[in-house]
């Protein structure tokens, strides 16, 4: 299958899915389940004794895997020892993207940017890692910058960091994915949620999305190709949202063709803030 269409800067990530990159088996199987986009990762996912192997495998797999799938890999964060080679030696040709893990300021991201240039790759967009309690308060510096295109919230790393304790509630995380959500919208970029580990809990996946899209977020990081088509669903317009949107446009241009700017929908005011959110919905469908 092909990749879904868009450009690098306005590519819809509806599902981002995971990958171990020491695992070609397991990579080489990322397009069957279509998601916008597959991540080959080199960070969480790899033990420290495999970095080494998993960036020549990520030149190994990746010319298999760009005709079919969006590609993007995550190095390590840019404090780690592994960055340098992750961001020389870890970056096939033909991706989409690279995702980089615990940003927190404006400088950490020009200085990622330089080492992507200085290592042959001065136009690859950056999906920003927000996971620190210091990435998440600071996250406009980072969704504001030129060079990051997409951002995610990364809610395991944030509580670690935080000192508090992970729930099934998400209440510990409401504020945090708030506010990456906000910044996201000042810097014009798209906000990707976080992951639910346990990936045998559709429940809980689809819960989370239902939350992610009404804050704003435009999808979800994935570890398991069952929770692809969950986000598709859950992050498309509904046929009843676009119904609604439809009408609500329609209704609203003839009103202002005849001088209203205020008007009721099937018993709901509409004015110009509601007409801009049933738009966007059509955008979106779009």
């Amino acid at each position: 299958m092909a990749p879904e269409s868009g450009t690098p800067t306005n590519l819809v990530l509806r599902s981002l899915l995971f990958a171990p990159g020491n695992r070609a088996d397991v990579l080489l199987k990322l397009p069957r389940s279509a998601p916008s986009a597959a991540a080959i990762d080199l960070e969480d996912a790899v033990p420290p004794d495999r970095k080494a192997e998993a960036r020549t495998v990520a030149h190994e797999v990746a010319p298999a895997l760009i005709g079919d799938v969006r590609l993007f890999v995550r190095v390590n964060a840019a404090d780690t020892d592994h960055f340098a080679a992750d961001v020389n030696d870890g970056l096939p040709p033909g991706l989409t993207g690279v995702i980089i893990p615990k940003l927190e300021s404006m400088a950490a991201v020009n200085a990622a940017s330089a080492a992507l240039d200085a290592a042959g790759h001065p136009d690859l967009p950056i999906v920003a890692g927000l996971e620190t309690v210091t990435g998440v308060v600071d996250a406009r510096t980072v969704t504001t910058h030129p060079r990051v295109q997409w951002c995610y919230f990364g809610a395991e790393d944030y509580v670690a960091d935080l000192g508090g304790v992970r729930t099934a509630t998400n209440h510990e995380v409401a504020t945090a994915r708030a506010q990456v959500a906000q910044a996201a919208r000042l810097g014009g970029v798209q906000a990707i949620d976080m992951v639910v580990a346990k990936f045998s809990d559709d429940d809980r996946f689809q819960r989370e999305a239902v939350e992610a899209r009404h804050l704003g977020f435009t999808g979800k990081l994935c570890i398991h190709p069952a929770q692809v088509r969950l986000a598709a669903a859950v992050f498309r317009p509904t046929a009843e949202e676009l119904s609604w949107a439809a009408a609500v446009t329609e209704a609203y241009d003839a009103a202002l063709a005849r001088g209203d700017a205020s008007i009721s929908v099937n018993g709901e005011m509409v004015d110009e803030p509601v007409v801009r959110r049933a738009q966007a919905l059509l955008d979106d469908a779009d």
